[in-house]
C-alpha cells in the first residue's frame, strides 16, 4: 500500500537542530576585558564604608547608691522598709541591707580561709574544675590569662553542700579544707536565715510575686544555696576593670543561667565600687562598708511575672585602699528557698497509713457483728 505524502508529512521526527555557534569577528566584547570589568566594579559598585558601634554594652553610669535597709525593721514587718526594697528592686535590682545580724568576725574568717583556696597549686586546681556535670570547682583559666602574672589574676571557686567535692577537695587541700568547709556551713546558715526572712516578707506584703516557690529545679533544691568565691584583680587599670565584667557578663549570657536562683546576696569585704548589668543599663555605686548587697535572680523574675528583672552584680577591688591588701576576696551566695508543696506533700505521705480491701471487708464485717449483737442484747434485757 502506498503512503501518501500526507501520511508521510505527519509521521515525520519532531527535530529540532541546535543553535548556530557564535561567529568570532574581529571586534573583541568589553565585558570580556578584565580592566574595564574591575574597573566598571570599583567605580559603581563601591562597597559603603561601615562603622560599626565601639560597644556593645551600654555605657556604664555612676548612680546614688541603693536605699540602705534594716534587717531588724524588715523582720518586724515595717511597711516602710517592704516599700522601699519594692520600689529599688522596679529601679535597680538592688538594694543594701544593714545590721544583718551576721558577726563580721565570722565573715573575716570566712574570707581569710577562702583566701587558702586560691593558694591551691594550679595543677592540684585541675583536677577540681568545674564542668557541665559539675557546678562546683574552679573556674577555668584560659589560655591569654595564663600568660600575665598569676597574681593580679582574677579566680573562682564555687562551694556548695556536695560530698563528692568534699572528697575532691580533701584529696588536693586534707589539711584546711575541713576547717574552711566548716565555716562556710556556719556563714551559710546565718546567710540563708536573711534570705528566707527578705523572701517571707516580700511574699507576704507584695501582690507582683504571684508565683511564690515554683518553677524551682528540683537539682537546685537539692543543691542547696550554692556560693561563688571571688579573687579579684589587684592593682589594674581602668580598662581592664571594664573588661572583666564585660567577661563575666559575656559568659554569664552564653551559658545562661548556671545556677536558677531567687535572690544573691553579696559579701563584698569593703569593695571601692559595686556593679550592675541588667537589660536596662550598666549601673556603678559605692557601697555601705558592712552591708549585704542583695540583688535580683531569675525566679524572682518569674515569681514576679517579669516586673522585677534579674540583674548581674559584681564587686570592684580598685584605688588606693586595696594597693596594700594581699587578698581581695567577694562572695556571692545564690539563695532558692526549698519548694513549699514538696516538703507538705512528703509529711502527708508519711503520715496517712492506706488499708488494704481485705482488712476493709473484715472490720466491716466485724461493725455488722457488734451491731448485731447490741441489738439483740437491746431486746433481750
Amino acid at each position: 500500500m502506498a503512503t501518501s505524502p500526507e501520511n508521510f508529512h505527519d509521521h515525520r521526527l519532531d527535530f529540532r537542530a541546535p543553535p548556530p555557534s557564535p561567529i568570532a569577528t574581529g571586534r573583541r566584547s568589553s565585558v570580556t576585558n578584565d580592566d574595564v570589568l574591575a574597573d566598571f566594579l570599583e567605580h559603581s559598585l563601591r562597597v559603603p564604608d561601615l562603622i560599626l558601634p565601639d560597644r556593645v554594652f551600654p555605657r556604664q553610669r555612676s548612680v546614688d547608691a541603693p536605699p540602705r535597709i534594716d534587717f531588724q525593721a524588715l523582720d518586724s514587718k515595717e511597711i516602710d522598709s517592704v516599700a522601699r526594697i519594692l520600689e529599688s528592686f522596679s529601679g535597680t535590682g538592688c538594694f543594701q541591707l544593714v545590721n544583718h545580724g551576721i558577726p563580721c568576725n565570722l565573715i573575716r574568717s570566712v574570707t581569710a580561709a577562702a583566701a587558702g583556696v586560691f593558694r591551691i597549686p594550679p595543677e592540684k586546681k585541675a583536677a577540681v574544675s568545674r564542668s557541665q556535670e559539675k557546678i562546683y570547682g574552679f573556674e577555668e583559666i584560659h589560655e591569654e590569662e595564663e600568660e600575665e602574672e598569676t597574681e593580679i589574676n582574677s579566680e573562682e571557686f564555687v562551694w556548695c553542700r556536695d560530698e563528692n567535692l568534699k572528697l575532691e577537695m580533701e584529696g588536693i587541700w586534707p589539711l584546711a579544707y575541713s576547717d574552711f568547709s566548716e565555716k562556710m556551713e556556719i556563714l551559710l546558715s546565718d546567710i540563708e536565715k536573711v534570705a528566707s526572712n527578705i523572701l517571707f516578707v516580700l511574699k507576704e506584703n507584695s501582690s507582683k510575686i504571684l508565683n511564690f516557690g515554683n518553677d524551682i529545679i528540683p537539682e537546685q533544691e537539692e543543691m542547696g544555696t550554692i556560693c561563688h568565691l571571688y579573687k579579684h584583680y589587684k592593682n589594674a587599670s581602668t580598662d581592664r576593670w571594664a573588661g572583666t565584667l564585660r567577661y563575666d557578663v559575656i559568659r554569664m549570657l552564653i551559658r545562661g543561667f548556671d545556677c536558677s536562683h531567687s535572690l544573691c546576696l553579696h559579701i563584698c569585704n569593703e569593695s571601692s565600687e559595686f556593679h550592675i548589668y541588667s537589660k536596662k543599663g550598666w549601673i556603678s555605686f559605692c557601697p555601705d562598708k558592712d552591708a549585704l548587697l542583695v540583688t535580683i535572680g531569675d525566679q524572682m523574675q518569674a515569681w514576679s511575672g517579669g516586673q522585677y528583672k534579674h540583674v548581674i552584680g559584681r564587686p570592684i577591688f580598685k584605688g588606693e585602699n586595696h594597693k596594700d591588701c594581699k587578698d581581695c576576696i567577694s562572695m556571692a551566695f545564690l539563695y532558692s528557698p526549698p519548694t513549699i508543696s514538696s516538703k507538705s506533700s512528703n509529711v502527708i505521705i508519711k503520715s496517712e497509713k492506706t488499708i488494704s480491701l481485705g482488712h476493709q471487708a473484715i472490720l466491716a464485717i466485724l461493725l455488722s457483728l457488734a451491731y448485731y449483737f447490741l441489738v439483740y442484747i437491746y431486746k433481750k434485757f
